[in-house]
């Protein structure tokens, strides 16, 4: 006779199970070659056409304020990979994205002109 799967119990086994099945895991994309008139609102819109999209940020210089011609994307993982499929190499304004998903920095050295002290 076929043994059957027992389910976790207790709250932490409630959990895991609700924030599997209702918060979808989230990923950041790295959106780069972005036109510099680019706004949020139409990057938004772009990849809005490819699934749901929590948050758009484009960066802008420090000093200058205007834009870096780069930016990130939160979308569930499903809609992302949908996402970088489709806008991978998608001319806006004359210029190719670059779409995939974003990595970590690299934590920055303290080598010449990395604001260590140098005695």
């Amino acid at each position: 006779m076929p043994v059957k799967p027992r389910l976790p119990t207790g709250r932490s086994a409630l959990v895991s199970i609700v924030s599997e099945w209702v918060i979808p895991s989230m990923t950041t994309l790295y959106v780069g070659n972005l036109p510099f008139s680019a706004t949020e609102d139409e990057v938004r819109g772009l990849f809005q056409e490819h699934g749901q999209v929590d948050s758009v940020k484009i960066i802008n210089d420090r000093e200058t304020g205007r834009p870096r011609g780069f930016g990130f994307v939160d979308m569930p993982s499903g809609d992302a990979q949908k996402a970088i499929a489709s806008l991978n190499g998608f001319e806006m304004n004359g210029r190719p994205l670059r779409v995939n998903e974003a990595r970590e920095r690299a934590p920055r050295g303290t080598g010449p002109g990395g604001g260590g002290q140098s005695w």
